[in-house]
């Protein structure tokens, strides 16, 4: 179970119901969008409410992320919401009989854990966390493993009670692929790019969020070559913006409204600037891509940068103005650049995804 179609955490479901059917083609998978399943009006209104906080009001989100008197406070509407989903839940456990449910969101985790209590299902519940930040939604009575990305989200719950070994630290899942190597040459050739020049990857989630406009300006009006990679998302307004520049400038710029090729472009890439994303920062990891991040929101992304540039892997950037100068020291530094490549394969693990799928695969046998 996940959230949201557009999401890391649907990418993380599918990437865990892919390599459940590569490990046994037998196995029966069912994802499902737990919150537009029990409250799809609610779905809604709550996405909607999220939007319009984090680009209004971060500060509000900041408050409301992982603050024990919220969560507290939040108990008695989280139980209610709970029980009554209980009607929606109940005809798709007595068809579908799953052995084990796994939920990459906090919401439908904590919902199937309580479903699972009050009728006393013999269902093994896993929760997989999608970012670098655990928090204490997560935590419910009735949940039987937690996968979480780090050994500092590992010892963030053992302190909260949870018994360390039901508590795996495989990663957060990400598509196989990223696993795998198709070699720079192959891809530059294919993309018309020059392994001379440094290029610059720039992402902003499916939905084009962030200062990439900003981080596009400052790139172009650097003295020194260099290529772009931007994937724009949903982003229209920015596809629009980028075909212009692209007139206006003479280096390379290759734009993307939605990319299949991710693992590719990563490859290729010399750095990256993007929102510290839980799946994108995985995927990162796991091509060794070192990253600049940009301004993030408040809330996970802040907690995620935190573990990317305590960890070596990532610089910040504050000031929007300053994105380009910082780049170009940045690639003015093999040394570093190597280091950050180094300390992003050392935390990388591409195949959490498998992993995880032979832990959901011990629990029906």
């Amino acid at each position: 179970m996940y959230i949201s179609q557009v999401s890391g955490h649907r990418q993380g479901a599918v990437a865990i119901a892919k390599s459940l059917k590569s490990l046994d083609p037998d196995c029966e998978v069912l994802s499902i969008n737990g919150f537009g399943y029990t409250y799809p009006l609610m779905e809604k209104i709550i996405n909607t409410a999220y939007m319009g906080v984090i680009k209004r009001a971060p500060k509000i989100w900041e408050y409301l992320y992982d603050n024990p008197k919220v969560i507290k406070f939040s108990e008695k509407w989280k139980q209610s919401i709970h029980k009554s989903s209980h009607k929606k839940l109940k005809p798709l456990i007595d068809e579908f009989k799953p052995d084990v449910i796994v939920c990459t969101q906090a919401f439908p985790c904590g919902m199937v854990a309580d479903y699972k209590n009050v009728h006393k299902l013999p269902i093994t519940v896993i929760g997989v966390l999608t970012d670098y930040a655990p928090h204490l939604y997560w935590l419910h009575e009735g949940v039987d493993y937690y996968v979480v990305p780090s050994q500092e989200a590992h010892e963030r719950y053992v302190k909260e009670g949870v018994s360390a070994a039901n508590i795996k630290i495989f990663g957060i899942p990400i598509r196989m692929k990223f696993a795998d190597t198709v070699g720079k040459e192959t891809i530059a050739q294919k993309l018309g790019l020059d392994l001379k020049i440094p290029t610059i990857l720039i992402m902003g989630g499916g939905q084009g969020l962030g200062p990439m406009k900003e981080a596009v300006k400052s790139l172009v009006r650097l003295e020194r070559p260099l290529q772009l990679i931007v994937i724009c998302g949903t982003n229209v307004k920015l596809v629009h913006w980028i075909k212009k520049i692209q007139r206006k400038t003479q280096k390379k710029i290759i734009f993307y409204d939605y990319a299949s090729n991710v693992d590719e472009l990563m490859e290729v890439s010399s750095l990256i600037v993007s929102k510290p994303g839980g799946m994108t920062t995985s995927e990162c990891l796991a091509k060794g891509l070192p990253m600049v991040i940009v301004d993030p929101i408040p809330g996970q992304e802040e907690r995620n940068s935190q573990f990317l540039v305590g960890q070596g892997i990532a610089i910040r950037v504050d000031d929007k103005r300053h994105i380009g100068r910082q780049i170009d020291m940045l690639l003015n530094n093999p040394v570093q650049l190597a280091a950050m490549r180094k300390a992003a394969l050392d935390n990388g693990k591409p195949m959490a995804a498998a992993d995880i799928a032979r832990l959901i695969l011990s629990g029906t046998n």
